[in-house]
């Protein structure tokens, strides 16, 4: 078998190990280098792009350097700083345009001579944009018209020919990662706030709050007594007839919710208990108060609290059920594993 004309040969595994190891190495490498020019780079990002700022940060670069910018870019945006990427190409022939006072330009480019990026930087300075560079060295025509450098060195390639970039982009991606996570955290940015920018997915799932997942609420098919009633009558409960049309649709939860007198959780009482009661031979249990046989004071979630807490407190207790409270501990409804199943977060 050829590939163009060339014999192919067995899979080197060595070859891959020391690819890895080099653009190991190449990142290591950085971790000395983070200094205050780092800083000011996630000072101009934060200023221009958080929440409610006027500027966006953009980002150029082409060739394999451009596909990291917008990897960068894409990272920028989704932890909720203003980002987008442009083409250094496109950037002269009208997509300057996108660039305006305010913003932030971070360019990548190994050599720093890049002529597309050369050319672009040029035009830049006179819109008096700040310029942030990832490049190999301070020296080189991208470094000296940047405000800031972050110079990651001169790098050896992982490629056998050393001619693909691996190691330097490499360096770049995880230099963009650090500088994007710094940023989260000098805006104290949220779980919440992430939310927002990934509705779908799976890590929009585990962002979901508790209450959009949970498959019992209160008024509806949340079975909810006070602690005082009779393990007997805890075994039934009608429907609110709104939603009797429904029933055929509603689940049967694993539990019941148990209140005080000022309709705080008091306890909760599973199907496991009453097993466990009724295994026992004495059905004169079924007429005793259920507070004798509840569990007190159980594992709860306020609402609003996103689904992934959910799903770690069931994990940490091993339990099926999770009640979901208000601000004053009343239930307002409850979130068992066959909702976690169901949204494929187990």
């Amino acid at each position: 078998m050829t590939t163009r004309n060339n014999p192919v040969a067995a899979p080197d595994l060595d070859l891959a190990r020391q690819v890895l190891a080099a653009e190991a190495d190449a990142v290591r490498s950085l971790v000395g280098r983070v200094d205050g020019g780092f800083s000011r780079a996630a000072e101009l990002f934060v200023a221009c792009g958080s929440a409610g700022g006027a500027g966006t940060v953009v980002t150029t670069g082409i060739g394999k350097a451009g596909l990291v910018a917008q990897k960068i870019s894409a990272t920028l945006a989704s932890t909720g700083t203003c980002s987008t990427f442009l083409h250094p190409v496109e950037a002269v022939h009208g997509d300057l345009g996108r660039l305006r006072k305010g913003d932030v330009l971070l360019a990548l480019s190994q050599s720093g001579e890049t002529e597309e990026i050369v050319r672009l930087v040029n035009v830049v300075r006179k819109l008096s944009v700040p310029l942030v560079s990832i490049t190999a060295s301070a020296d080189s025509t991208l470094g000296r018209h940047s405000e800031v450098v972050l110079a990651i060195g001169q790098l050896a390639e992982a490629c056998p020919l050393g001619l693909a970039p691996t190691a330097s982009t490499t360096a770049m991606l995880a230099l963009g990662d650090a500088l994007a996570l710094v940023v989260i955290q000098m805006r104290n940015f949220t779980p919440a706030q992430f939310a927002e920018f990934h509705p779908g997915g799976q890590i929009g799932r585990q962002l979901m709050r508790v209450e959009e997942a949970m498959g019992f609420r209160k008024g509806v098919n949340l079975p909810l007594f006070d602690r005082k009633v009779t393990v007997r009558q805890t075994l039934g409960q009608p429907a609110p007839a709104k939603v009797q049309k429904n029933l055929r649709s509603l689940r049967r939860p694993g539990a019941v919710l148990l209140t005080d007198a000022a309709g705080r959780l008091s306890g909760i009482f599973t199907d496991s208990d009453l097993r466990r009661l009724l295994n026992e031979g004495d059905e004169s249990v079924l007429d005793q108060p259920v507070e004798r046989f509840m569990i007190p004071n159980p594992k709860r979630i306020a609402a609003g609290q996103l689904v992934s807490a959910a799903m770690a407190i069931i994990n940490q207790y091993r339990i099926d059920e999770l009640p979901v409270v208000d601000a004053n501990d009343q239930p307002v409804g409850l979130i068992d594993v066959q909702d976690i199943v169901a949204l494929k977060l187990l």
